[in-house]
């Protein structure tokens, strides 16, 4: 079905590259980060659920973004949403929401950036009341984030955490392994 004019009109996605104030080529960008930051990232794509770090990080701290390390969300506004990604909340205001149909955003969600690089970071739901308990029944609002958009600063200056997955080599079943060479006790 054809969109009415005003919604067509707002249908059309704003650049992930243009109008922001920090500018990389595609090149850069591929360079400066992991595949599945990327992927994430510049390419609008989603991690597998239930694969990134973040998901079960409680500490006080912040959360920012892996492309540029614009602040985006405080640690207080995370609440586990049981949908296997890192979960807001409210963000902070580093984050823009891209609603490129009103229709859509209301129904199925908005896309979320951030506001400094035009890094793809998730989704913002309107069904935050679900979860009561939470501080999203508060805002009627998650954010469902990709946890490779995100690295995580630990207020008490500990090493941050980096929300991508990391990568694994495949394990070689125990037929195709080499053999072990050097001494035995």
């Amino acid at each position: 079905l054809p969109l009415p004019a005003p919604l067509a009109a707002k249908a059309g996605a704003k650049s992930r590259s243009e109008g922001y104030s920090i500018q990389r080529s595609e090149r850069e960008w591929n360079y400066v980060l992991s595949p599945e930051q990327y992927f994430v990232l510049r390419q609008g794509g989603t991690e597998v659920p239930n694969t990134s770090p973040l998901v079960i990080e409680k500490r006080a701290g912040r959360f920012v973004c892996s492309g540029c390390g614009t602040s985006l969300f405080e640690s207080s506004a995370k609440f586990d949403s049981g949908t296997g990604w890192p979960s807001f909340a409210a963000p902070l205001a580093g984050v823009e929401v891209e609603a490129k149909n009103p229709l859509n955003a209301a129904l199925l969600g908005a896309e979320v950036r951030c506001r400094s690089c035009g890094g793809h970071l998730g989704d913002v739901f309107q069904d935050g009341l679900l979860f009561q308990g939470t501080p999203a029944a508060l805002t009627g609002k998650r954010y469902c984030i990709d946890g490779a958009a995100l690295v995580f600063e630990p207020s008490d200056g500990g090493e941050a955490v980096i929300g991508a997955a990391p990568s694994r080599q495949p394990e070689l079943p125990s037929w195709l392994q080499p053999p072990k060479v050097g001494r035995t006790a």
